[in-house]
């Protein structure tokens, strides 16, 4: 079972890099992140094949591509612009993701599923009218990249209710934690400086990504 293997290693290496990012040392971290999701990858590509596997793959491929790229944004907004893109195909990709898995039942809870749709739409135009007048040049790449999390995020939910059963509903939880990650960076950069920003970020980010790996190995995983 390698993949198991590379999920814990993925896990303990996490720990280690939120650790350093925790303490500051933002050279070491910078240095270690580029070596994060490669092993959610690797992780992937070792596991049994599955009708949406390379799926997966491409959207955690884009999702380094942006990391990466996130690594300079400090040199210029270009580079923030690039990192949105990539991480915007990232989501085209893992909404694809979702929508492509195989729906054992119905949605019976309309309620709780109309409910969610409500937040979500709440969180949206919130985001939007909160940051909207402080966007300035990127108001167009940052409204379509809430659209576009807002739908993978709405996928997840649909997901959460039509999938066969996933330990603790990972993959929602997973597009739940991607949300305040980027949320988290959205107000840290345009609206007003938060503290323990980079841990914050990156401690959603992790987690949101290891979520939805995890839930999607399980929910394909041969009986």
């Amino acid at each position: 079972m390698k993949n198991k293997l590379y999920l814990s290693v993925y896990i303990g290496f996490s720990i280690f890099y939120l650790l350093i990012t925790a303490f500051d040392q933002e050279d070491i971290a910078r240095i270690l992140k580029p070596f994060l999701l490669p092993i959610l990858v690797f992780a992937v590509a070792s596991s049994a094949h599955f009708g949406t596997k390379k799926i997966l793959i491409t959207a955690l491929t884009f999702s380094w591509i942006g990391d990466v790229i996130l690594l300079f944004a400090d040199k210029g907004e270009i580079y923030f612009i690039f990192g949105l893109v990539a991480f915007l195909v990232s989501h085209v990709f893992y909404i694809v993701l979702f929508s492509k898995q195989t729906i054992s039942k119905t949605i019976s809870n309309k309620l709780s599923f109309g409910a969610g749709i409500g937040l979500i739409l709440l969180y949206f135009f919130g985001m939007i009218t909160t940051l909207g007048p402080k966007l300035g040049s990127l108001t167009i790449p940052v409204v379509i990249y809430a659209v576009v999390i807002s739908t993978m995020l709405f996928y997840a939910l649909k997901g959460s209710f039509q999938w066969n059963t996933i330990p603790y509903q990972s993959v929602f939880i997973g597009a739940v934690f991607f949300i305040c990650s980027d949320s988290i960076l959205a107000f840290n950069k345009f609206d007003q400086p938060i503290p323990y920003a980079s841990f914050l970020i990156m401690i959603t980010y992790l987690a949101a990504q290891f979520c939805i790996v995890w839930g999607i190995l399980k929910l394909n995983q041969k009986k």
